[in-house]
């Protein structure tokens, strides 16, 4: 799509690269045309699942790219200005994104890096990668992965993080359930096309069903969150149940054949 944006479709599954040497730093430019790729893969019905992946093997991401704000100062394009549709790197504030996203992590992921990866549904990284959340040392608030991590690990150890600022290595992380698995680098891509291609067949209803009842649920009671589905008062949830797809799974059980989802 651009010098810094690629993507590669391979049926189902949308691969996305970051590809911004020397730190796959995102600028408000890289963040927009982000947007636009994450929104274009929401709204199309042949795509399924996407895979953020960057370039080059020290840094998977380094965040916000400091050194381009402060060069462009109060311009437009400075540190203040408009991250695009879906906020910081067109994922973290994505409406209605309810299709699967894997971050293929392979080295430093830092600060808005870090919460870039923490916005994907699942995250695989190669066993020499590395999180960090330096903004402490900066004086500014790691917004996102204030919100988001002491509710994905405990939150003495993501307290820890943010306020120190330490590095965590991708065995600690997969300890502490941040990540679902680490691998050589030399298998992590062969393992997150793998995944891909499992949730790519599988049935996109249900998934979306899946993500938007996490989301609503996060703020409520569980009974709460109970009715609602049972209401079908979300959108996905109400679809689904509407949907030839709801049969296709018993007709096939009974039928002793794999399911052929439709999406309808």
């Amino acid at each position: 799509m651009t010098d810094v944006i690629t993507t590669r479709r391979d049926g189902a599954v949308l691969e996305v690269t970051l590809d911004r040497p020397k730190a796959n730093a995102i600028d408000l430019k890289t963040s927009r045309v982000m947007g636009e790729t994450f929104k274009a893969f929401r709204d199309d019905p042949d795509l399924r699942v996407a895979i953020l992946k960057t370039a080059g093997d020290k840094f998977f991401c380094a965040g916000w790219d400091l050194k381009a704000a402060a060069a462009a100062g109060g311009t437009d394009d400075g540190a203040y200005g408009d991250y695009g549709v879906g906020g910081f790197g067109g994922l973290q504030e994505l409406r209605d994104l309810n299709k699967p996203v894997i971050a293929c992590v392979n080295g430093m992921t830092v600060g808005g890096g870090f919460e870039l990866a923490l916005s994907c549904d699942l995250i695989y990284a190669s066993d020499h990668s590395s999180f960090a959340l330096p903004e402490i040392r900066a004086g500014v608030l790691a917004d996102a992965a204030s919100i988001k991590l002491p509710k994905r690990i405990p939150y003495h150890v993501a307290m820890d993080l943010l306020l120190t600022g330490r590095w965590m290595d991708a065995a600690e992380a997969h300890r502490w359930g941040l990540v679902n698995e680490v691998l050589p680098k030399e298998k992590l891509e062969q393992r997150v096309h793998e995944i891909a291609g499992l949730l790519a067949s599988g049935p996109p209803l249900v998934f979306a069903a899946i993500k938007e009842t996490v989301r609503v649920a996060e703020p409520l009671s569980f009974q709460d969150a109970m009715n609602r589905v049972g209401r079908r008062q979300l959108a996905t949830v109400d679809r689904l149940s509407r949907s030839e797809d709801r049969l296709e799974g018993p007709r096939a059980f009974a039928e002793k054949r794999a399911p052929v989802w439709k999406g309808r």
